[in-house]
């Protein structure tokens, strides 16, 4: 039950292996969700009402006791394990899933639009990080008559700029994929932040030969707006605070449709470069994503073919980014609208793609009986979700199949990714170069 009102929430993190102090700058906010950190790893949150006034340092000590003690306690336990192993080298060896195969480079690659104020905060937090390893940004603007991406890419010296004009995240994130030089190619939104040791966890599983995709976890970095605590209640971006790990076995032992949806978002992911070169898998289907009449699911999509081909993804909670949700009730409207039509899209394409008739299962009885559910809650006065959204997300999914027709349309006339090679442009000078055909 709401305790009071549902926003503005402020956004705070503790860490917990040093004292914590008060929280004092959360004053006119009647709610403020803390994410809790433990030697650096991202272990949870918890909500604090707080009723507009600070937060002392013992309610703040109460409440992560109160809601996150079994978290706590496990990874401790996890760290004295890990201990006690490093110091005895017979404790036992490396299974034979893992290699000494550890990522040569990395290439993070950022597709934007016209969104100069994100893009600076992006590259201003990259730019920050102590890398251990060699490191290259790709800057993919989808919007080159906008003209403001090359005087942000130019602020910061050393940044591969690439144009794509042909309209489409995915479209924008395969040019920049095909130019980028790096062992593993990382996928981040223009409008996220980066903290300190991100890329270090979120390649540190591709040791591992069978792990073809690392995926973490989405933050919200402030919820002062309805629009931006509905798309929280939604579900937001990020998957939770457990590791997931899925490769063939989980793939096959689903009997509605493979739930890639859970695996984490492309607004925080990285790949093996390699297996954008492979048949079974490929480039992001480039009908599917933001840009695009579906909207979305070009993500899952490709992490379905990932572990079709009897590859491992791995979601990893601790590799986590800061993203700036949108703030009006009409993008929020907008973006539900969108991953509704997205999700469907991406149903129907593994039944006509891939013959996968677990998508019927998904499509006929799973997702009506998910919109049936919330609409009983949010009338029992169960849920605070409004009646509204769960109409949009209704109308998002009856409108899907035609906005796959319509994609296909749209990339048959734009041509696929892969008959054009993108190639870097100079922001020195005008920019008259770009990655179409």
């Amino acid at each position: 039950m709401i305790e009071g009102r549902e926003w503005p929430i402020a956004v705070r993190s503790v860490e917990v292996s040093v004292p914590v102090a008060p929280i004092t700058d959360v004053t006119g906010y009647p709610r403020t969700r803390v994410f809790v950190r433990q030697t650096g790893t991202l272990v949870g949150s918890v909500d604090i009402w707080n009723g507009g006034g600070p937060i002392s340092a013992t309610r703040l000590r109460q409440a992560i006791a109160g809601g996150l003690a079994w978290p706590l306690m496990r990874r401790a336990l996890e760290g004295q394990l890990g201990e006690r192993h490093e110091a005895n080298p017979n404790a036992g060896a490396r299974t034979s899933g893992e290699a000494a195969m550890r990522p040569m480079s990395v290439s993070v690659v950022i597709a934007t639009c016209n969104r100069p104020d994100d893009l600076r905060r992006c590259l201003s937090s990259l730019r920050a990080l102590r890398p251990s390893i060699p490191l290259e940004l790709v800057v993919v603007d989808n919007r080159p008559a906008g003209g403001a991406t090359p005087a942000v890419v130019r602020e910061f010296g050393d940044v591969r700029f690439i144009e794509e004009p042909r309209p489409g995240l995915s479209y924008a994130r395969n040019a920049g994929f095909m130019a980028a030089s790096g062992d593993i190619a990382i996928a981040i939104d223009d409008d996220v932040t980066v903290p300190q040791g991100w890329l270090e966890r979120l390649v540190a599983p591709f040791s591992r030969r069978e792990v073809m995709c690392v995926t973490g976890n989405v933050l919200p970095v402030a919820l002062d707006t309805e629009a931006q605590c509905r798309f929280e209640a939604y579900g937001g971006l990020g998957k939770g605070f457990e590791p997931i790990e899925a490769g063939p076995d989980w793939f096959r032992a689903w009997r509605t449709a493979v739930p890639t949806w859970r695996l984490g978002a492309t607004a925080n992911a990285a790949f093996r470069r390699s297996i954008f070169f492979d048949p079974r898998i490929g480039l992001l289907d480039e009908a599917l994503g933001a840009g695009m009449p579906t909207g979305c699911s070009e993500d899952t999509y490709l992490f379905y073919r990932i572990l079709k081909a009897g590859y491992t993804i791995v979601y990893d909670p601790a590799a986590w980014v800061w993203h700036r949700h949108r703030v009006e009730q009409r993008s929020l409207r907008h973006q539900i609208f969108s991953y509704s039509k997205g999700h469907v899209a991406y149903q129907l394409t593994t039944l006509a793609r891939e013959g996968d008739r677990r998508a019927l299962v998904r499509l006929l009885y799973s997702l009506p009986r998910v919109y049936a559910a919330r609409t009983w809650e949010r009338l029992r006065g169960r849920s605070e979700y409004p009646l509204p959204l769960i109409a949009t997300e209704v109308l998002g999914t009856l409108a899907g199949p035609l906005a796959l027709w319509r994609a296909r349309r749209r990339v048959r006339r734009l041509g696929p990714s892969l008959r054009t090679q993108p190639h870097a442009v100079s922001v020195e000078s005008p920019v008259t170069e770009t990655s179409g055909s």
